[in-house]
């Protein structure tokens, strides 16, 4: 269990949330997938929603203009404690403001960008709201991972911007992304045969109990199970999607060892 309460340090990733395209039927999905509650912000936020553990924000998600038509994603936001100064150090190496700066008054200010590689990204400057306030516990994010196809190139940039160290792994080609002497992301290539027109991504991991429960359950609910539960050095995880077309992963911690 992790309940955090002070800001996160900058290129640390902070907070996810999506545009919906349903946000009544994203609240069943995820509420009968993680067990979330839920707060409805007034009409002067959208009505932005935010998903609750323990009473706790862990994500968010606002509705989408019917006039819109963008694809459905959760978002990585990654933590900066001066957001101008991001933004412009992100132009000087390459990447694009999509949403520029915005305000939301006491909670803080954001922006959504890509990098060179075309991955989308959110950045957050925390004011009163930090993020998530709980991580790594069932129903809260775990993990966040950019598939690009310049692994290189893309984990330069985010160093660039915020400052972060990167940590290549020795036996597997994967690149942490280090704040303060601690993992908070990866970064990996895509696979040459994946097809063109899947870009480069952020993708977000919610931990659970039990990946394949996790995976029935998002059937049962509606969603899509991308590919098989498949076990790795970090749990036992599998690719799923939502109604609305948000494709997430949930992930099983391994079981501890005794030492």
């Amino acid at each position: 269990m992790s309940e955090l309460n002070s800001p996160y340090p900058p290129g640390t990733p902070a907070w996810v949330d999506m545009m919906t395209t349903d946000r009544r039927a994203t609240m069943e999905f995820y509420g009968g997938l993680f067990g979330w509650d839920f707060e409805i912000g007034g009409p002067e936020t959208g009505h932005y929603t935010m998903a609750l553990v323990r009473g706790l924000p862990v994500a968010g998600f606002g509705e989408m203009p019917s006039d819109v038509m963008f694809p459905v994603v959760w978002t990585t936001y990654l933590a900066t404690d001066d957001l101008d100064e991001s933004v412009d150090k992100l132009n000087a190496n390459g990447g694009k403001v999509l949403v520029p700066e915005f305000d939301t008054g006491g909670p803080g200010r954001g922006a959504i960008a890509v990098d060179p590689y075309g991955a989308a990204f959110g950045l957050w400057e925390a004011g009163t709201h930090i993020g998530a306030y709980v991580v790594n516990e069932p129903g809260s994010v775990v993990w966040n991972e950019l598939a690009t196809r310049d692994p290189f190139g893309a984990a330069e940039f985010y160093q660039q911007v915020f400052g972060v160290g990167l940590d290549p792994l020795p036996d597997f080609p994967y690149t942490q992304l280090r704040v303060e002497g601690r993992a908070v992301a990866g970064v990996f290539g895509m696979a040459n045969e994946i097809p063109a027109e899947i870009p480069p991504h952020w993708m977000t991991y919610f931990a659970v109990a039990d990946a394949d429960a996790a995976a029935r359950r998002v059937a049962e609910l509606g969603g899509v199970t991308v590919g098989d539960v498949v076990e790795s050095r970090f749990g036992r995880f599998t690719t799923v999607g939502d109604p609305m077309g948000a494709t997430f992963r949930v992930i099983q911690s391994p079981p501890s060892t005794p030492d």
